[in-house]
């Protein structure tokens, strides 16, 4: 099972300048969450001050019972070792083939014999969608394929916690799809902790379990995936929708006259840039047919349960349609497959094989 992480009171500046502070989170073992925010917002940073890359001012990050900020150099390498990491760009060594790239943690971090590590990367390039290609360099290959070999990278060392910067940049909606559901299916058969970082709207809405969001140095709230689905804070409405409507300007800050100005032309029928309006929950994406159950969802159900008074009403509301099996198709999705595939936009059961570039 996966490690959770305490983060207490974090506040973090490149010299004068604030990227984010006071920040206060849980995140919960074993269960997938993602962190959202528009970009500059301190996203990365917050990945990297959680192992240790970066060193906040003020605050607690707590792994295994650890404050790393307070850490040796000694512990913070052994604290290390519990993380994967997923980096933006993939961060492939462009000399090494695919294989020499996932082997790498396996040979700087264990003494594994060649032939050990042989067994762990084929495996994790299997899990991966990339059995066959492992004597490719990243320079012949897509960004979808590079995103994956650097996950299989990050899945070398049996992490408790995978971090994930940025999974979909870069990639189209479709390698996107095929993307959440290997998070999701990777969750399932190794129970990690796993936190992603992102402003891709469809990966927050289908996706965690759990949601946050970054804003103007603050986070504005983290919780279940309910909690935010549902806000009715402006500016939490405003980046779900994908609109220029609301307090994100094209830098964070926006003031009030360019936001009556902007009220204006909406109201005159100028379109705001943003989809339609979208009420309630949808879906969460599930572990693909023949993966184990993932151990998260009972999880987040008898913690969720525990904390439902404190939650807002409409969180409260969703959270108990979904306990209470209003939405039938978590019931009933397995009880209709034939041999066939139902694939579409947001498909929460991405029942299709992980897709192979060439």
């Amino acid at each position: 099972m996966g490690i959770g992480i305490q983060v207490e009171g974090l506040s973090k500046s490149f010299g004068s300048q604030v990227i984010w502070e006071d920040v206060t989170l849980d995140v919960p073992v074993g269960e997938v969450s993602v962190l959202l925010g528009p970009s500059g917002t301190g996203k990365s940073v917050f990945l990297k001050s959680l192992i240790g890359l970066l060193r906040p001012e003020r605050g607690k990050i707590v792994v295994d019972g650890t404050n790393i900020i307070e850490s040796s150099a000694k512990e913070l390498y052994e604290i290390r070792k519990l993380f994967g990491v997923m980096f933006q760009d993939g961060a492939l060594f462009g000399s090494m083939n695919l294989y020499d790239n996932t082997a790498f943690p396996l040979r700087e971090h264990t003494k594994k014999k060649e032939s050990e590590i042989r067994d762990i990367v084929m495996e994790k390039l299997t899990v991966v969608g990339l059995d066959g290609d492992e004597k490719k360099f990243p320079g012949e290959i897509s960004g979808g394929m590079r995103k994956r070999a650097g996950l299989a990278r990050s899945l070398v060392l049996d992490p408790q916690i995978i971090l994930c910067d940025e999974p979909d940049s870069g990639l189209d909606p479709v390698r996107t799809a095929y993307l959440s559901q290997l998070l999701i299916d990777i969750n399932a058969q190794i129970d990690a902790t796993i936190l992603i970082v992102t402003h891709n709207i469809n990966i927050a809405r289908t996706v965690p379990d759990n949601m946050g969001m970054l804003f103007r140095k603050h986070l504005v709230m983290f919780g279940p995936r309910e909690v935010l689905l549902t806000s009715d804070e402006p500016v939490v409405r405003q980046f779900l929708n994908g609109r220029r409507l609301g307090p994100i300007g094209m830098s964070e800050e926006k003031d009030e006259a360019t936001m009556a100005e902007e009220q204006a032309m909406a109201d005159a029928g100028h379109h705001d840039g943003g989809v339609d309006e979208i009420e309630g929950v949808p879906p969460q994406i599930m572990a693909t047919p023949g993966m184990p159950e993932r151990k998260a969802v009972e999880r987040r159900r008898d913690r969720v349960r525990q904390i439902l008074r404190t939650l807002p009403p409409n969180a409260q509301e969703a959270i108990r349609d979904d306990l209470e099996g209003t939405h039938k198709y978590h019931s009933s999705q397995f009880a209709s497959m034939d041999d066939g595939h139902q694939d579409g936009d947001e498909s929460p059961t991405g029942r299709i094989p992980i897709s192979r570039e060439r």
